[in-house]
């Protein structure tokens, strides 16, 4: 019988065997089910903005860009357009931004740094809770509680920032004797603070499950070297949940930007571009849709749906940029030295 030399048998022993990259067993099932269930999203997805397309381009054929640019809503005169509208919109999902990212930011970062071990817990489930009010629940809040109270800051803000713009209210007279507060109720400010409660728990929940991954050493580290309990959190939490962060607060935004029932309960209903948020008087896409769609003809129903598409559109615009810009700033990228 022939040996091979020494070498030669090393050589055999060293060759590395061969790796299949292909999925066998639970893992195929896993990935299977789980391009099943993607593809199905997308489909759905695309079916929607299909369909919302396509019952969109009557009222784009017969409008043109005036659809866009027009301000009134008078089916009775042929006279529609959305800018009103897009621009109640927007300010409101700002407004609800400006109040809802900072209260949400301070809770995740007092739950997941700050509270005592045993009231998280309590604090998650109160967070959660926030979140699974019906949003017709908000209104009514927004409606019946709130309301007089925003009534009271909008006319403090027209009495000492008056001299913007933004805060001017025409008509009103925020030091008179007795100061008129329905001059001040019903307005984008009020229905924005109805949003704000239901974004904030939304963006919430996503910085706080994002703030409590960062490793528990790198903090003991910077506590090791003499940083202060918020030089820590600037330092490291932060920056590690920046992605969070981002995306907490983009979900809140697209929330914002689609919220129906709390818009329509307290937002009186107005045709014009109302770039005084604390003025009577607004409208969204979303409210416009749910107040008219009852009563609407064929034609208006077009319209309606019109609105609708442009609606799909910027939300997921901006789903786009919130996913593209989170991925370029992943967490942890800031703590990586």
């Amino acid at each position: 019988m022939t040996t091979l030399p020494v070498h030669d048998a090393i050589d055999v022993e060293a060759t590395p065997r061969a790796i299949s990259r292909k999925a066998t067993g639970a893992d195929k099932v896993f990935v299977a089910a789980i391009r099943t269930v993607g593809s199905v999203v997308l489909v759905i997805t695309g079916g929607v903005g299909v369909f919302l397309g396509w019952q969109a381009l009557p009222t784009l054929r017969h409008y043109g860009w005036s659809f866009f640019t027009e301000s009134s809503w008078q089916p009775e005169a042929d006279v529609l357009g959305i800018a009103a509208v897009l621009s109640g919109t927007v300010l409101v999902a700002l407004i609800a931004m400006s109040i809802a990212f900072p209260l949400a930011l301070i809770t995740a970062l007092y739950i997941s740094e700050y509270a005592p071990a045993g009231m998280r817990s309590l604090l998650v489930s109160l967070v959660d809770l926030m979140a699974a009010v019906p949003s017709i629940i908000w209104g009514l809040w927004g409606s019946y509680l709130i309301m007089e109270h925003a009534a009271g800051l909008a006319m403090w803000l027209d009495r000492n920032l008056g001299f913007i713009p933004l805060f001017q209210v025409d008509d009103a007279d925020p030091n008179a004797a007795v100061p008129v507060l329905s001059r001040y109720s019903f307005s984008m400010f009020v229905a924005g603070i109805a949003v704000a409660m239901m974004v904030l728990p939304m963006a919430c929940a996503v910085m706080r499950q994002v703030f409590s991954q960062t490793p528990q050493g790198e903090k003991e580290a910077a506590l090791a070297l003499g940083a202060t309990r918020w030089g820590m959190v600037r330092s490291v939490v932060l920056p590690f949940g920046r992605g969070g962060i981002i995306g907490g607060a983009m979900l809140g935004l697209g929330r914002a930007l689609g919220e129906t029932i709390a818009v329509l309960l307290i937002l009186s209903p107005s045709f014009e571009v109302k770039p005084r948020v604390l003025e009577i008087g607004g409208n969204t896409v979303s409210a416009l849709i749910a107040g008219r769609f009852g009563d609407a003809s064929s034609s208006q129903l077009s319209a309606l749906l019109a609105a609708g598409f442009v609606l799909f559109l910027i939300t997921l615009v901006v789903n786009t940029v919130a996913a593209t810009i989170v991925n370029r700033s992943r967490s942890g990228a800031g703590t990586d030295a």
